[in-house]
């Protein structure tokens, strides 16, 4: 059972948590001066240290290097003494889930300098690791941090770290930086402004270099910790980590680890997503988007689909260019935004996250990558979803690439209504005549389609009909609201992140149809504001930070928004499992 070791907030795998001892630690963080080893079980056997809150103290363990076959780390298997202090265990990736009984607060990854410069072996022994271990303990790798890595240890999962490597540079007369290293007799100028750099270039030698490289792992930890807060580590790392060749490595290697990644991924954020990179592409929240909406959205107009462009303003439906859009469709067409990096976005998504939260760097040129996956992308999505007709809006860079390749894969025919660009005269006179001839859709089929689109993206396939099958819809978009046909409120559309927020009868409805239910099983209490992790009997492996939940126990019936994932909920001893919007005894 964890007692020291808290997550208050995550970004993806890394997380704020806090070392509860007698002065706190927040991680990520440096761990020298609050942790004492116990020492190594290879030369002698040791007595279990009289530990204390001042500081983590690591158990009496054997360290194993890398490749030592199973049986001899068994045969040599640590019996760890149940302590009632901060404590932390010594693993290896292979042997961490029996080191669980530790019941530790965090995990020490023993071999973690052999992994440093191999980055297959560096992220499948991390993500090994952190799975093993419980989601509420802290996972150290010693004698591997710099300000230049430092960063993607902590995207990897890493929540400890030491000053080591940072100090044996500095003997080395190797002077660190968040860009890499330097030899220090190369240097001409002191680019920092710490206090050991607060000197000529000339004067400054290996003791200083020493005493700077840790004040830069410092300073770039506090970089760290507040992108995670801000729920912007990733747009950091994209840059961050193409300065050495080993991070970009385990950076790319770390989003071929999706289902590790999605798992720890929230689904909804307010901050904003930079798209500045091929590598934007690979991102948890981009492929998960295109993923529902070419696996769970449904098309519910009958009227043509015309495809455009996306715009720099979001909501799309905000910007210049789709108001001249709309007034030439005049809702005789189902309109589909066409984006790099999102893929394709149906008019009634273009507020669900991140829909309405990235911003692409424009430079009128798209990459080979970009046009492959928003082709794949058009491509899924035609396939789901029928049109009696296909009319692409689109200018010629990129966008029509995209369309010609999709028509002969799925050898359709689209009308082109572009004359030079989307927004001239012309052309918005063309498109409007081609679709002269359609009948409109109304208002109030717009409002449904858009409240049961949402329900099918956020909640699975059909949920939009299940929840929804008899509708009434109040107020103007995008503040919709749901009422079932005796007036009751079902759903509210939250506009900030463009997904549905339940009340107790739409949560109802919900749990009675065939719509795929997140649940949260709790003890036999009445949550009031939040429901904390010892307070969960179990929860559904899909649930992901921001989802909606029903949160369900012999004394109450609830509704809320995630705050941990599924697995870590049923696992954690600590921690904010769900905060609750809405409760009834029961």
């Amino acid at each position: 059972m964890t007692d020291y070791f808290e997550v208050h907030s995550r970004d993806g795998a890394a997380r704020i948590g806090e070392l509860r001892l007698s002065e706190p630690l927040w991680t990520p963080a440096l761990v020298d001066d609050v942790l004492a080893d116990a020492g190594s079980l290879w030369p002698e056997e040791r007595e279990v240290p009289d530990g204390d809150e001042s500081a983590l103290t690591v158990l009496p363990h054997r360290a194993f290097p890398g490749g030592t076959p199973g049986e001899v780390s068994e045969a040599f298997a640590v019996e760890y003494p149940d302590v009632e202090y901060p404590s932390a265990a010594v693993v290896a990736p292979d042997t961490a889930a029996d080191a669980t009984a530790a019941n530790a607060d965090a995990y020490v990854l023993s071999n973690a300098q052999e992994l440093a410069g191999h980055a297959r072996a560096f992220v499948t022994a991390v993500v090994r690791t952190r799975e093993a271990i419980p989601a509420d303990t802290a996972l150290h790798l010693p004698g591997v941090a710099t300000p230049a890595n430092v960063a993607t240890l902590a995207y990897a999962g890493v929540d400890l770290v030491d000053t080591d490597l940072a100090v044996v540079k500095g003997t080395q007369g190797r002077y660190l930086a968040a860009d890499g290293e330097y030899f220090l007799e190369d240097l001409t100028d002191l680019p920092c402004a710490c206090p050991a750099c607060q000197q000529s270039v000339e004067t400054f030698d290996r003791e200083a270099c020493e005493t700077h490289n840790v004040n830069a792992l410092r300073a770039a930890l506090g970089t760290v910790r507040e992108r995670i807060r801000s729920g912007r580590l990733r747009d950091y790392i994209e840059g961050q980590a193409r300065h050495e060749q080993w991070l970009t490595g385990v950076f790319r290697r770390l989003d071929q680890q999706y289902g590790y990644l999605e798992q720890r991924t929230p689904v909804l954020r307010r901050a904003e997503m930079a798209a500045t990179s091929d590598d934007t592409l690979r991102r948890v929240e981009i492929q998960r988007f295109a993923e529902r909406v070419t696996g769970r959205y449904r098309c519910r107009f009958d009227n043509p689909l015309v495809l455009v462009p996306c715009s720099a303003r979001k909501p799309y439906s905000e910007s210049q260019s789709h108001g001249q859009f709309h007034d030439a469709i005049q809702f005789r067409a189902h309109t589909v935004s066409m984006t790099s990096p999102i893929g394709v976005v149906p008019q009634e998504l273009e507020l669900t996250y991140p829909a309405q939260h990235y911003d692409a760097a424009v430079t009128g040129h798209w990459s080979a990558s970009e046009i492959e996956f928003v082709a794949d992308v058009l491509e899924a999505y035609l396939r789901r979803n029928g049109y009696p007709r296909i009319v692409a809006h689109v200018p010629d860079e990129g966008y029509r690439e995209i369309c010609e390749t999709v028509e002969e894969r799925l050898d359709l025919d689209f009308e082109y209504t572009v004359r030079d660009h989307p927004t001239t005269g012309d052309s918005l006179s063309n498109l409007a005549s081609t679709l002269s001839t359609e009948l409109k859709y109304g208002k109030r089929e717009r409002q449904h389609n858009t409240l049961r689109a949402i329900a099918d993206y956020q909640f699975g396939d059909g949920a939009g009909d299940a929840l929804f099958e008899e509708l009434r819809v109040e107020s103007r978009y995008p503040k919709l609201r749901a009422h079932d046909a005796d007036g009751e409120q079902l759903a509210a559309l939250v506009p900030e992140y463009g997904l549905l927020s339940l009340t107790l009868a739409g949560a109802r409805r919900w749990v009675d149809s065939d719509a795929p239910t997140k649940r949260v099983e709790i003890d036999a209490f009445v949550p009031h504001g939040s429901v904390l992790a010892p307070g969960v009997v179990d929860a559904d492996d899909s649930i992901r930070v921001g989802d909606e939940v029903v949160i369900e126990g012999p004394s109450a019936f609830a509704v809320g928004r995630a705050e941990m994932s599924g697995p870590e909920m049923a696992e954690s001893t600590r921690g904010i499992a769900s905060r609750v919007r809405h409760v009834e005894e029961t």
